[in-house]
């Protein structure tokens, strides 16, 4: 990465900002993440701002299309707020890379141990709405489902967040399958620790598939650049509720078949909007109108199809 000290030739600005500094009251935010073109983010932030009559600008800092490694993180962190940016969203692979660079971590944040929203100032500060996110689109979506077992894939940044939710929404044991066993086994004890959870990592993902009410992907698999099935498409009964946190495409390979196959599902599009939600509060000081940003995001959608 080119690291000149001036914002004028720095990568970010280049590349994201066209060469324009944001305005003086201008509200400018950002994602930050791996394969995000796709990502309904802007449109849902901008048309709220505009609806409020606020000057606000919404930017995908796209790691693949700057060409940027993993291990830059840290300057473009640092250029968005010599920019002036009032904050930035953070999303696959950065959400647990990012809690070291903060100068503080809001309540939720520090509990999950992921950040998925930052605001900036004089200092800047993690939040994870992804949590809550999660958690009011299962209170919607997923209305009355049984909770006493839950098989989860996933134990990443977007993981620990929904694991977070779904024991606050009262699931009663909680299996985690990653393929990187460490950090399974690592958020399982951070749950005990923490709420005093029945969570645990696994390592047969058959057995904990027969023995769930319910199934998450947490894991980016099924996102448009990661096409594919978290699981083995066997270990899917009718029986099973299944969510996914990927939401473009929202009709994933895993909603799709468990659609199929009888399942109540649910698609990661609630969670993207609730957590945008929630952002947007923390970004703009003013509560967003959720129907209207849940609108504009299922008109996008269904313009898409």
């Amino acid at each position: 990465m080119h690291t000149a000290s001036t914002p004028r030739e720095s990568p970010l600005f280049s590349a994201i900002l066209q060469g324009r500094r944001p305005r003086p009251g201008a509200i400018t935010v950002g994602l930050i993440g791996r394969g995000i073109a796709a990502s309904l983010s802007p449109l849902m932030h901008e048309r709220e701002g505009e609806r409020l009559g606020l000057d606000y600008h919404y930017h995908l800092i796209d790691f693949d299309l700057l060409g940027l490694e993993d291990a830059a993180l840290p300057v473009v962190l640092a250029e968005a707020r010599a920019l002036g940016f009032s904050g930035l969203n953070v999303t696959y692979p950065f959400k647990q890379a990012m809690l070291p660079l903060l100068d503080d971590l809001a309540p939720d944040a520090a509990a999950i141990g992921a950040v998925n929203t930052v605001v900036m100032g004089n200092r800047t500060i993690g939040h994870n709405t992804d949590s809550w996110g999660f958690g009011e689109s299962f209170r919607q979506g997923l209305r009355g489902a049984p909770l006493h077992q839950v098989l989860q894939l996933g134990s990443g940044g977007a993981g620990a967040a929904v694991a977070w939710a779904l024991l606050q929404a009262g699931a009663v044991g909680l299996a985690i399958y990653d393929t990187d066993p460490a950090r399974a086994h690592a958020l399982a004890a951070r749950l005990r620790d923490r709420l005093g959870a029945d969570a645990e990592a696994v390592n047969d993902v058959a057995a904990a598939a027969a023995r769930a009410d319910g199934i998450v992907n947490t894991t980016p698999v099924g996102m448009t650049k990661m096409p594919g099935l978290p699981l083995a498409a066997n270990l899917i009964a009718a029986r099973h509720w299944v969510a996914d946190v990927v939401y473009f495409p929202l009709e994933t390979e895993l909603v799709a078949l468990s659609r199929a196959k009888g399942c109540r599902v649910l698609p990661g599009g609630g969670m993207a909007v609730y957590q945008a939600v929630r952002a947007f509060e923390l970004f703009a000081g003013i509560k967003p109108e959720a129907e209207a940003m849940a609108a504009t995001f299922s008109a996008a959608v269904a313009a898409d199809r």
